[in-house]
């Protein structure tokens, strides 16, 4: 598609996935679902389907004090953007920054990260991957 806006023109280009077409559709993720994991925080899955391999979304919960393990994930893109606390966001490359309500995080794929919690209260974020997440592509860091 070819557009063009005042002096500056530019082609669009589309690609087009191979995944079936999406339907609309509204989930109601349910707290009981929340679960630990390992890397130490809890995890409430909104959006992670093998029908839509492009995306998934995840809260992600890490309690006051709490520092998540480094790790990596192979393939997958990642972006937090921080809903609640505050905290120091770790990635490869980057210096350690610190984060909270309204920030975006973006983690390339392979990248080792950890997030630590710095305040009072928990830290949440909605982790969004791309692909979507699978536990295969995750991979512990020292």
């Amino acid at each position: 598609m070819y557009k063009e806006y005042g002096n500056i023109s530019y082609i669009v280009t589309f690609i087009r996935h191979e995944s079936p077409e999406m339907k609309a559709t509204i989930t109601h993720p349910r707290e009981d679902d929340e679960f630990l994991i390992p890397e130490g925080c809890a995890v409430l899955e909104t959006w992670n389907r093998a029908e839509d391999r492009d995306v998934s979304i995840a809260r992600a919960r890490v309690a006051a004090g709490v520092r998540t393990l480094p790790h990596s994930l192979d393939g997958i893109v990642e972006r937090y953007l921080i809903i609640l606390g505050t905290g120091i966001a770790h990635i490869e490359g980057l210096a350690p920054e610190a984060v909270g309500p309204g920030d975006a995080v973006v983690i390339p794929a392979g990248a080792v990260q950890w997030i630590e919690n710095t305040g009072d209260t928990d830290l949440v974020f909605y982790a969004i991957c791309t692909p979507r997440f699978r536990m295969e592509a995750y991979h512990e860091r020292d």
